[in-house]
């Protein structure tokens, strides 16, 4: 009786603090809800700090929360808001310079390459752009060239040696746990595959990775050439013999400026700035600023408006959320912006390794329809590959980056196959079936011919519809497209060789280009697409995935566990899939 009482008192319990922990959260909504309008007051004689150490999304999203309103999150951190800050900081004459404090980036080199940019244009308007790091990687180093000053700590650290990736591979790892991944796949480049089927990189794979590699190198050593006033042939001797590798060699190597400890960097912005030295220096983070300046922004009012869509993470079938594209929101704000008289035109940010080929297919159908009534321009990020480019490759225009990776036009298809692992631990599986093909595919035994021929018909019909689409929408001959597909990647400079994109440039470009369609000069942006939650949903994902991902990282190391992470990402890939190789980080 005694024990009943004690789990009666034990639910009673948890009963309660979650009751406490809703009505909490709900009350915590309401403040945040009826919070001032400006985030941030911007003081005189202020310094923007770009500090970029949070994940960079090309879109920060926007939610919505069906059945409480005040929860509704809108942020303004993504690369776009970010930019628009540093735009506006250049004619706010509160702010008079910009600091790159110890950055450790977190996003794409398309995406640096884009903040670069504005920082350019901010620079030219005559306000001063520093940079201090106590470590340098060389995406950090690669933003931080551009300023006016670059400081480094005495005893600090600037990694310059060239770029690589790193590819596991996974056979071995099959044959002794007996779990393998059946693959079918078309295309001699299409390597996102090939860590499941072979022990070592292709020559293929090896090949493409290799030029797409040598592009993006040059493209920055081409930008950090122009800042430093360094020819491109003395960076590549500086990477090769690592004369950059410690602050005084770097500073011979001309690639840093001054070597001095932090307080000394942010005395000199004090002298800059024309304050006495016991004055505080008034430094804005610039996700705070971004928030203010999206308020000023939106002030100017104009009647017409451009769409912005934000393509961006892998393309799984459903709805979609935050950094995965679903046919479901996509083909919404697709909707909603052909439909709107006051949007003109529509500007699609693709920032995608692909996925799945159906819902790739549906969302090429929902921009069909879009551009017989509204221009429609794609906007490529740091990828636009596979799938990301199946539904780009409709558009009246397509602009990418120069660093842009894109192509990769080939299908493959995956499942898991745990027989030999049934097999060692004593499982045995046993079907009955009314029909021959009755059963399509299962966990515990190997595809048959039958199944393999079929899932091998299903890829080479999306292979040719994928074929058809680019040789339509980039009006090439089939030909032409064989001879640039197989699966093979390209950068946004060979892709424009090779057709298929249009012109190389930012978003900006795809602005104004989307605007010359529309016949218009004065615009406002809209942006989507807007993603719908439910508190259920929000609750459950509170904090799970966080604490999960930090104790497995702590319990298997962060090498095992990205291992794990991708073979789960990949398992989980329903359907045949247009995806971009196997998980590229650069480095």
């Amino acid at each position: 009786m005694s024990f009943l009482k004690r789990v009666l008192s034990t639910v009673t319990g948890i009963f309660v603090f979650l009751l406490i922990c809703f009505f909490g959260l709900i009350l915590l909504g309401m403040l945040i809800g009826s919070g001032s309008d400006d985030v941030v007051q911007v003081k005189p004689n202020s310094v923007l700090e770009l500090k970029l150490d949070f994940p960079i999304y090309d879109y920060a999203g926007k939610t919505e929360f069906t059945d409480y309103p005040f929860l509704n999150e809108d942020e303004k951190n993504g690369l776009f808001n970010i930019i628009d800050a540093i735009k506006y900081a250049e004619t706010d004459d509160k702010i008079k310079g910009i600091s790159i404090d110890n950055n450790f980036i977190n996003a794409g080199i398309s995406q640096t390459k884009a903040l670069r940019g504005a920082l350019n244009k901010f620079k030219a308007s005559g306000k001063f752009v520093v940079a201090y790091g106590d470590i340098y990687s060389q995406k950090d180093y690669y933003l931080s060239s551009v300023a006016d000053t670059i400081f480094i700590n005495p005893v600090g650290f600037l990694d310059f040696k060239g770029l690589y990736t790193e590819r596991l591979y996974f056979k071995d790892f099959q044959d002794k746990s007996g779990f393998k991944m059946e693959v079918v796949r078309l295309g001699k480049y299409k390597s996102a595959v090939e860590p499941y089927i072979a022990n070592e990189m292709s020559a293929e794979n090896r090949e493409q990775i290799l030029v797409y590699l040598n592009s993006l190198w040059n493209e920055i050593k081409q930008d950090i050439s122009l800042s430093r006033n360094i020819t491109t042939a003395r960076l590549n001797n500086i990477a090769d013999s690592l004369l950059a590798r410690t602050p005084q060699m770097a500073k011979t190597s001309n690639l840093i400026d001054k070597i001095a400890y932090h307080d000394e960097y942010v005395k000199g912005m004090k002298h800059a700035l024309k304050l006495k030295p016991n004055k505080d220096l008034n430094v804005i983070n610039v996700a705070d600023y971004s928030e203010y300046a999206s308020k000023k922004i939106n002030a100017n009012y104009s009647k017409n408006r451009i769409a912005v869509i934000y393509a961006e993470g892998d393309i799984m079938y459903g709805e979609g959320e935050k950094g995965i594209i679903g046919q479901g929101a996509m083909n919404k704000s697709l909707e909603k912006a052909r439909n709107d008289d006051k949007i003109k035109s529509i500007v699609i940010r693709v920032n995608s390794p692909g996925g799945s080929a159906l819902a790739s297919e549906l969302i090429w159908r929902e921009i069909e329809l879009t551009k017989k009534v509204k221009p429609v321009i794609v906007s490529m990020g740091d990828l636009a590959a596979s799938g990301g480019y199946y539904i780009a490759s409709n558009a009246d225009k397509i602009i990418a980056e120069p660093t842009t990776i894109t192509g990769s036009i080939g299908v493959f298809g995956m499942l898991p196959n745990g027989k030999n692992l049934a097999d060692n631990i004593g499982i045995n599986a046993e079907q009955v079936a009314t029909n021959i093909n009755a059963v399509t595919y299962s966990f515990f035994e190997p595809l048959n011919d039958n199944q393999r021929e079929f899932i091998k018909e299903g890829i080479l019909d999306i292979y040719d519809l994928f074929s058809r689409r680019v040789a339509e929408g980039r009006n090439l001959s089939r030909e032409e497209v064989e001879n640039i597909a197989q699966g093979r990647v390209w950068t946004g400079t060979d892709a424009l060789k090779n057709g298929l994109v249009d012109e190389l440039g930012g978003l900006d470009l795809a602005l104004q280009r989307a605007a010359e369609a529309a016949e218009i000069q004065e615009y406002q942006i809209r942006e989507f697409p807007v993603f719908e939650k439910s508190l259920e949903k929000m609750l459950q994902d509170l904090g799970i995935a966080k604490t999960k991902e930090t104790i497995m990282t702590e319990e298997l190391g962060e090498e095992n566990y990205k291992m794990l992470k991708e073979l789960k990402r990949l398992s989980q890939k329903k359907g045949v899939q247009l995806l971009f190789p196997f998980s590229t980080e650069i480095k």
